[in-house]
């Protein structure tokens, strides 16, 4: 019995210990990826690229039910026509428009409104919209945030099967 216990601690050790390194280097290159779209733009070669004029949005704080919206403004730096693919929220309450399939010339510019349902989403909410274009990353990220404040009556309710869940 105590091997194993001490199998088990061992295990969840090396596996915390793994999974921190790989989510340091994934915060260096995101910072570095956000400094580098805050920057002027430059003329990248070798095909399309996106710059952004900005790639997070908070909304503050909203009520719950309330649908906000915010535009994502982009340039093509690059130097042949860039053609965004596809853009999917990563829930159902994001949702994104966008220039499908048009071709957008070098030095043209677009736009990606971005709207969020905060319906049933009381509390601290960050999404995200993943663009499929073709850049030399495949993939730009897009990121929203908001401060929810939940509806009285919802909120009750909520509670109320959370307590009738317990008492199971």
């Amino acid at each position: 019995m105590k091997k194993i216990l001490i199998f088990c601690f061992t295990v969840t050790f090396v596996f915390f210990t793994a999974c921190q390194g790989n989510s340091a280097k994934k915060v260096n290159s995101s910072n570095a990826n956000s400094s580098s779209s805050s920057a002027p733009a430059k003329k990248a070669t070798g095909g399309p690229a996106m710059t952004f004029d900005k790639t997070s949005h908070d909304f503050g704080i909203i009520s719950e039910g309330e649908k906000v919206r915010t535009t994502f403004a982009f340039t093509n730096t690059g130097d042949s026509d860039l053609i965004i693919v596809d853009a999917r929220g990563s829930c159902g309450c994001t949702v994104p428009e966008y220039p499908k399939n048009e071709p957008i010339a070098p030095g043209q510019s677009g736009s990606i409104v971005v709207s969020f349902d905060s319906s049933n989403k009381p509390g601290i909410q960050q999404k995200s919209v993943t663009l499929s274009a073709n850049t030399s990353s495949g993939r730009e990220m897009l990121r929203i945030k908001s401060n929810v404040t939940p509806d009285p009556i919802k909120q009750k309710q909520r509670e109320a099967q959370a307590k009738a869940r317990q008492q199971n």
